[in-house]
């Protein structure tokens, strides 16, 4: 026995790897849920609420078993399903800790068998139980007859995997970007697509509200051959006799799962082969901002104001959580007065939307500094060199805002075909951002606070009464700030031949936002240019 030696085992070809990395993942999922009472609770939550909501699902797909228009709405849904997978990766790149094959690079495992294996370990989790339930409850809407229940068995087995294939190929084409800053980036701007997805189901929901389930069809009646949606189009054309048209809707779904399942294995062996050159160019990047500094640099103003100014343009484009709040901003102010609008609805008023979402912004100007803030600080040695902080702010700031809302303006009033009330809209938008601004700069100065780097929380923990009271307090006193222009507007609504001069609100409105900018920066500088102590330590909480 002693002279016998061991046999090398090919780790890549081992039956044991998938059982190994399946394992691997409940372990990465339970040693996660150790780390602290708060992650067991959201994930339980988490899990509870969803699986409620599939139950839901579920139960309302079967209730469509025998309706006409079933078909257009489980083919509908499936391919969502598909879209969300293949999409997933790219906004919670740090929701799996297997989506990431390069940390698989050192190990001696062959990238067929590790693909194999790693399609079995995303079969476990929330997000596949919660697919397999929608595939269920769809297959149960449409498959009338033995051999349809048949198809439909080898529909959720392709659906599943189709799905889950989806979000390894897109992690693993994309892994360089998600692992950079970009990527975290993106990662940030999640939940401006889950607040543009809920606007566009609300729409489509109301659309099908008053129009009906056969509103559906004729996209249903493609889609059904876009894997995987393909997979359970196949269950219907089986209910309905159309054997042929089944199987070669089934080849389609059978022939995309083996293409996306090639590409993932071929991008692992590209990732597993292949030097990571990441740190082979760290100059260009440099060296392109600063060519890019000097063309910004040559088009704003000169002194501290230009300065200021940009800085802030480079937090909104560097920076993840200013970035993503500006993103945000401008998404929402633009999709309520349009979504409106579009459902017919609206109201040109709702175009000041986007001007109070974009003032938003002005709200705590200094604690996006961070700790960094100290360099601000010594700076300013007078009231004079706050007023000129405050003010480049204001106007970097303005640069995106201004022309923004009137964008918003003018395309709200093009939708609603009310050209005659753009100047007294667009004037009250201009007032109102005008009261943004002056608010935004007084309670920078009087209520700021930190906002961590790391995470997804925007406010320190033990701030968030200031919070609070800068955001929702400044917002009441901009709305106040605010009426005597809409005081003038009433007026000449309600007055005889009082509309034909509404056209005065544009310049009116124009020039009172403006003034009163000015007056609230002028009443913020000394008390910034007093309470810098208190402001550093403020906002260097996070």
């Amino acid at each position: 026995m002693s002279g016998q030696t061991p046999r090398p085992v090919a780790v890549g070809s081992s039956p044991g790897l998938v059982s190994t990395v399946v394992r691997l993942k409940l372990s990465l999922l339970r040693n996660g849920l150790r780390q602290s009472a708060g992650r067991r609770a959201a994930y339980v939550a988490s899990a509870v609420v969803t699986l409620l909501f599939a139950a839901l699902q579920l139960l309302g797909l079967i209730a469509l078993r025998g309706n006409d228009h079933a078909v257009s709405v489980v083919v509908l849904l499936v391919a969502v399903l598909g879209l969300g997978w293949a999409v997933m990766p790219l906004f919670f790149p740090s929701g799996d800790e297997t989506l990431d094959p390069t940390r698989l690079v050192m190990l001696p495992l062959r990238p067929q068998p590790l693909v194999r294996a790693l399609l079995a370990a995303s079969l476990v989790g929330i997000g596949p139980l919660f697919t397999l339930l929608m595939l269920v409850g769809s297959v149960i809407s449409v498959a009338h007859g033995a051999a349809a229940w048949a198809v439909g068995a080898l529909a959720l087995a392709l659906g599943l995997l189709m799905c889950v294939a989806f979000a390894r190929a897109v992690a693993a084409a994309n892994i360089r970007l998600l692992s950079s800053r970009k990527g975290r980036d993106l990662a940030v701007l999640s939940g401006l697509v889950i607040a543009v997805g809920a606007q566009v189901v609300n729409f489509g929901a109301q659309r099908l509200g008053t129009a009906g389930l056969g509103e559906l069809d004729p996209l249903a009646g493609v889609l059904r051959w876009v894997p995987p949606a393909s997979a359970v189009g196949a269950v219907d054309s089986v209910s309905k006799g159309a054997y042929g048209v089944a199987v070669a809707q089934l080849v389609v779904s059978g022939a995309a799962l083996v293409l996306v399942m090639g590409v993932w294995a071929r991008t692992m062996t590209r990732l597993m082969t292949s030097p990571d050159g990441s740190t082979l160019q760290a100059a260009e990047p440099a060296a392109r901002d600063r060519r890019r500094s000097a063309g910004l640099s040559r088009l704003l103003p000169g002194g501290r104001t230009g300065t200021v100014m940009e800085r802030s343009l480079r937090y909104v484009w560097r920076d993840p959580k200013t970035k993503a709040a500006w993103v945000t901003s401008l998404a929402i102010g633009l999709i309520v007065p349009v979504f409106n609008a579009l459902q017919g609805v609206g109201s040109l008023y709702f175009a000041c939307f986007a001007a109070g979402m974009l003032g938003i912004q002005m709200y705590n100007q200094f604690g996006q500094d961070t700790s960094a803030f100290w360099m601000v600080a010594m700076t300013v040695s007078s009231t004079r060199d706050a007023y000129d902080e405050l003010r480049a702010r204001a106007l970097a700031l303005l640069l995106i805002t201004l022309p923004y809302a009137t964008l918003v303006t003018v395309l709200t009033t093009a939708l609603l075909g009310d050209w005659a009330k753009l100047p007294e809209a667009l004037g009250l938008s201009l007032a109102l951002l005008g009261a943004m601004l002056a608010t935004g700069a007084w309670t920078s100065a009087r209520f700021p606070y930190s906002i961590p780097q790391e995470g997804y929380k925007n406010v320190a923990p033990g701030q968030a009464g200031l919070a609070w009271i800068a955001v929702f307090g400044g917002m009441v006193a901009a709305a106040l700030l605010c009426a005597p222009v809409i005081a003038v507007t009433i007026w000449l609504h309600v007055s005889s031949g009082g509309e034909a001069w509404t056209w005065l609100l544009l310049p009116g409105g124009s020039v009172y936002g403006a003034a009163i900018t000015l007056l609230g920066l002028r009443l913020a500088a000394p008390r910034t240019a007093t309470r810098l102590p208190e402001i550093l330590a403020a906002v260097s909480k996070g």
